[in-house]
């Protein structure tokens, strides 16, 4: 019997190459995505077609209206940072984008359908190479986590520790792309862009673009959202 995996999948390219790790690890995939109130709901059809793909075994889409909430350019009537210097992405500090304790509120959920599936292991896309500075993608806050995760539950009570895996937290932007390329991902599926155009094409000037096009760049090949 296959070991069971809740994974975090937003639909972009962290959350693909982690879907792809997860199977090549021989987990049966319990997929779960949010409806938060985001101004890129493209990311959930994207999210939708690859959970498809890699053969999950269920695919969740909550609805949790943190755009009730705001605070970030991606729930609220904030501009979006355009064009954007790396080095100021990576220096700036917590930008705009930061949507407030989202990844805490999202493993929470994660770990809620861990323990009703009895599955051994969370994972998700969180790195601290090359990410915005968000609080939430530290190892720290993973390791801290963690330790709640399995204090909080009676899985964790019972001696059946529930793992959150971060495969990607110390990969470059090319390193994770050139690990998707090896297992088989088509990057064309994924979608990474905070402030799509109209048609649903990436902008290529958020922050997030930015740094896509930088793991492209990185990896040696043409990104084929860009590419059509």
């Amino acid at each position: 019997m296959k070991k069971k995996a809740v994974v975090l999948a937003s639909g972009g390219l962290d959350s693909t190459t982690i879907m792809a790790i997860t199977r090549h690890g021989g987990y049966d995939i319990y997929a779960l995505t949010f409806d938060y109130g985001q101004r890129h709901k493209i990311e959930l059809k994207a999210a939708q077609k690859i959970a498809k793909y890699f053969g999950a075994k269920k695919h969740l889409i909550l609805h949790i209206e943190l755009d009730t909430i705001g605070g970030s350019a991606l729930t609220a009537d904030i501009p979006i940072p355009q064009e954007r210097k790396l080095k100021e992405i990576s220096s700036s500090g917590v930008p705009i984008t930061y949507v407030p304790a989202r990844n805490t509120i999202f493993l929470a959920y994660a770990l809620s359908w861990a323990e009703v599936l009895e599955a051994t292991d969370i994972f998700i896309g969180v790195n601290s190479i090359d990410f915005s500075n968000y609080p939430d993608c530290r190892p720290e806050f993973i390791e801290s986590f963690q330790r709640t995760a399995n204090l909080a539950t009676r899985a964790g009570m019972e001696g059946k520790e529930i793992r959150i895996n971060t495969p990607l937290i110390d990969m470059t932007k090319g390193e994770i792309i050139k690990k998707g390329l090896s297992l088989g991902v088509d990057y064309s599926m994924t979608h990474s862009c905070y402030n799509p155009k109209k048609d649903g094409l990436p902008c290529g000037k958020c922050d997030s673009c930015l740094l896509r096009k930088k793991g492209f760049e990185e990896a040696g090949i043409a990104d084929p959202l860009f590419d059509q």
